[in-house]
C-alpha cells in the first residue's frame, strides 16, 4: 500500500443479510470509530446486494475493511465482488473464505492437515429432527452459520431429538451438521498473519454466565467469563497455539482469524471445532481481547487489518 495511512479512504462494510447482522452492525461500527479516532477517513457501507454499484459510487475505496459475518460477507461471494472490482479488502480471499464457511468440507481440510476435528457429519434436517440419528449427547447446527446461531446441544439421555431443525421456519439449509458433544472447557485462539507466517495471540478460556456457549452468551455483556491467558497444562496451552496456526495455513487464511476448540480435560483430548475467517470485533469479542493481552490496543489491531488489505486477483 504506497499511501500514507491517515490518507486512506476505507469503507467498512457491515450489517449484510444473514443471521448475524446486528454483531456486524456493532463489529463495523466499533472498527469505523477506531479507524476516525486515527484520522481516516471512513465510509460506513451496509453492505446489500447493490454492493457493487454502492463503492462505486464512493469514488472507488482505497481499502475495504469487511466487518461482514455469516453469509454472503464471509463466505467468498463478497470477496469475489471486491476482487471484481479491484478493491484491496481485509481478511481471507474467495477460497479460504468459502471453505471455513462450510464445515463439512473444512473439517475434511483440517484432518487432513493433521488437525484433531469431531467426528459426526451431514444428516438431512427431518431426519434429524425426527430421530436421534447419532447417541447423545450431541450438538446439531447449520452447515454454514456462525456466532452459534442455530445452534442446539441435546443432552445425554434426551428423550426428544430436535424438532426445530424440520420446521418450516428453518432457514439454515436443508442438511445440518450432527457432531458428539465434546465435554469440556471452551478455548479461543486468535490469530494474525498470512498463510506462511501466521501468529497465534493467546488462548482464551470460556465459561458462559449461563447454560450453553450460544449466541446470547458470546455477545451479549456479561454472558460469558473471558480468562485470558487460559489456565491449562502448558503442553495442552502450546498445542492449542500450534494447532491454530496449522489451521490457518491448511484454510489459507490471511489477515485474522479464530479457531475454537474443546479441551476435555478429563481424557486430555483437545479438538478444533471451526475456524472463523472473520472474528467478531464487538466489545466482548476474542480476537482484539487477546490482541489487547499482548499488547496490541484496538486501534493498533483495525489500522493492522487495513494495512494488511489486500486483492490477490
Amino acid at each position: 500500500m504506497t499511501r500514507a495511512f491517515k490518507d486512506l479512504h476505507v469503507a467498512v462494510l457491515m450489517g449484510g443479510l444473514s443471521a448475524e447482522r446486528e454483531v456486524s452492525l456493532t463489529s463495523g461500527e466499533q472498527c469505523a470509530q477506531a479507524l476516525e479516532r486515527q484520522g481516516v477517513r471512513v465510509s460506513r457501507v451496509d453492505a446489500g446486494r447493490d454492493l457493487a454499484n454502492v463503492l462505486s459510487g464512493l469514488i472507488k475505496p482505497d481499502v475495504v475493511l469487511n466487518c461482514l459475518h455469516g453469509a454472503w460477507g464471509e463466505d467468498g461471494c463478497v470477496q469475489g465482488v471486491l476482487e471484481t472490482l479491484r478493491i484491496p479488502y481485509t481478511h481471507s480471499g474467495v477460497l479460504a473464505s468459502a471453505l471455513a464457511m462450510d464445515k463439512n468440507r473444512s473439517k475434511a481440510v483440517l484432518k487432513a492437515a493433521g488437525v484433531k476435528v469431531p467426528g459426526g457429519g451431514l444428516y438431512d434436517r427431518h431426519e434429524v429432527a425426527a430421530r436421534h440419528v447419532i447417541e447423545p449427547p450431541y450438538v446439531v447446527k447449520p452447515n454454514a452459520e456462525g456466532s452459534s446461531v442455530g445452534v442446539y446441544l441435546v443432552t445425554e439421555g434426551a428423550n426428544r431429538p430436535v424438532a426445530e431443525v424440520g420446521e418450516p421456519g428453518w432457514g439454515y439449509g436443508e442438511q445440518v451438521m450432527v457432531e458428539p458433544y465434546i465435554a469440556g472447557k471452551e478455548l479461543a485462539v486468535a490469530v494474525i498473519g498470512y498463510a506462511d507466517g501466521p501468529r497465534a495471540l493467546t488462548v482464551t478460556d470460556i465459561t458462559p454466565t449461563k447454560g450453553f456457549y450460544d449466541y446470547e452468551a458470546k455477545y451479549a455483556p456479561g454472558g460469558s467469563v473471558h480468562v485470558l491467558p487460559a489456565v491449562l497444562p502448558p503442553a495442552v496451552f502450546e498445542a492449542a497455539l500450534r494447532q491454530a496456526e496449522a489451521a490457518h495455513v491448511a484454510m489459507g487464511c490471511r489477515g485474522v482469524s479464530r479457531s475454537d476448540f474443546r479441551y476435555d480435560d478429563v481424557k486430555d483430548d483437545l479438538v478444533l471445532l471451526e475456524v472463523n475467517t472473520q472474528p467478531g470485533m464487538t466489545p466482548t469479542s476474542l480476537a482484539p481481547e487477546q490482541a489487547a493481552h499482548t499488547g496490541m490496543s484496538y486501534e493498533d489491531l483495525v489500522r493492522w487489518m487495513v494495512e494488511d488489505a489486500s486483492c490477490p486477483r
